[in-house]
């Protein structure tokens, strides 16, 4: 069967040349546009002309849209793809909110909205003087109560620890009623993927090699019979960054350079040691969980990359010919992947690319929408 592929969603400014970005993702067959749910982007340290180009064509890395407004205003310009946040978490917002907006944003996309959520990350949240302690738990109960006003009419009392209700109420029906806004869970340890089968429609990890990718699917479905539900209405996907070129050596040459191996840095220590590697930042560092970029200087965050070994960095990211990425995706087909989302970060490496490698991009989607 084919593999629908959803794209991360188009950063560009001005507001013309961001719906026109929707527009054409809808007409180039992707499923979905997903929005990271980002306050700060890539570190001011790596953001400049020296480690990567795409610093001459942009003055900040943060310079973000607000996502759920981009949700909003690309449902009213699209008819048929699916838009979300990849990912949002329940610590910025309420999930009485969260509840809210999403199904607000369903009546504004009729019926399109996808409710991403993860745990969340420092650089959105201490910057700010906002907590990030015991994230998964926080997350639990918010899912819980989104659940929970969206499913009952009246009124409705919740006690948890992070959050309360008393008396509260969420009158607002989804688009389609009886349906509402799936919510996608970005899940890779063993707490978070049984709250997917328990909570989640869809389960959203990244970074897993396809035997993980296996192995965690089964607990995801597992825990879904475990709470009654059927593992099999779930949608199991992945999230992934992907280096275009058509040829291989052209990429190779790509993924040396210090923006695409941060991405990788931001791993943890551990899946660093499962792959027979060492990180960086040494034993037991939690990756993008206890990451504050803004802590370093520009020496000493290339110094770090510099320790990423190139042939690391070529096992983890999708990269090369259209043909290429596509075996990468079908490998994760095998071991229970139904849906897929790329994030083309050829311009990062080479912003003279970005045209290319979307065109290349576009052929991936089509080969996986065209699998028997």
């Amino acid at each position: 069967m084919g593999i629908p592929v959803a794209t991360i969603g188009p950063p560009f400014l001005p507001v013309e040349a961001f719906l026109a970005a929707c527009r054409s993702c809808e007409s180039r067959g992707y499923d979905a546009i997903l929005w990271a749910d980002h306050l700060m982007g890539m570190p001011d340290a790596l953001w400049t002309t020296d480690v990567t180009p795409a610093a001459a064509f942009a003055e900040s890395p943060h310079r973000f849209y607000d996502t759920v407004a981009c949700i909003a205003a690309a449902g009213v310009h699209t008819e048929r793809i699916r838009l979300g946040t990849g990912v949002t978490e329940a610590i910025r917002r309420h999930p009485a909110m969260l509840a809210q907006e999403w199904l607000t944003l369903d009546h504004l996309t009729r019926g399109r909205s996808i409710l991403g959520i993860g745990s969340g990350e420092p650089e959105n949240l201490t910057p700010y003087g906002l907590p990030f302690s015991r994230p998964v738990s926080r997350l639990e109960e918010a899912l819980e109560v989104v659940r929970l006003l969206w499913e009952n009419q009246g009124p409705v009392d919740y006690q948890g620890e992070f959050f309360q209700l008393r008396d509260a109420a969420c009158g607002l029906a989804p688009f389609e009623p009886g349906r509402y806004p799936p919510i996608w869970i970005a899940a890779n340890g063993p707490r978070t993927l049984r709250m997917t089968g328990r909570l989640g429609d869809a389960w959203f990890p990244w970074y897993l090699t396809p035997t993980e990718y296996r192995e965690r699917a089964e607990m995801v479905r597992k825990a879904a019979s475990e709470a009654g539900r059927d593992p099999a209405a779930l949608t199991y996907s992945l999230v992934h960054y992907c280096v275009m070129a058509e040829k291989p050596e052209t990429s190779l040459a790509l993924l040396r350079n210090p923006m695409l191996k941060y991405l990788v840095f931001l791993q943890p220590a551990a899946t660093f040691e499962k792959a027979g590697r060492e990180h960086p930042m040494g034993p037991g560092w939690t990756g993008i969980r206890e990451l504050l970029a803004t802590e370093y200087t520009t020496n000493e965050l290339c110094r770090l990359l510099d320790r990423v070994p190139d042939e690391y960095v070529q096992e983890v990211l999708f990269h090369g010919t259209p043909d290429d990425v596509a075996a990468r995706v079908r490998e994760y087909q095998d071991a229970g992947l139904d849906h897929v989302t790329l994030m083309d970060v050829t311009a990062m490496a080479d912003p003279a690319r970005a045209v290319e490698s979307a065109a290349l991009l576009d052929a991936v989607v089509v080969q996986l929408g065209s699998d028997a």
